[in-house]
């Protein structure tokens, strides 16, 4: 028996969005390429409106 979940279940689709910032996982926050935090980057906050990381996403589907 299959549960009732799987016959709407889709596959994830990546994003094809490119943020200004990535993971540093020694900082433990995310940086923009030269080095900075992001959340400090103020027009780069303005322009993708967060810096969320989809780390607990990849694990958790209420993040």
């Amino acid at each position: 028996m299959q549960p009732f979940a799987l016959n709407y279940a889709r596959p994830a689709v990546d994003a094809q969005v490119t943020a200004g910032y990535a993971y540093d996982s020694g900082l433990q926050l995310n940086v923009t390429p030269d080095g900075r935090i992001a959340a400090r980057d103020h027009a780069l906050l303005r322009e993708l409106g967060t810096t969320t990381s989809t780390a607990g996403s990849k694990t958790h589907f209420d993040d």
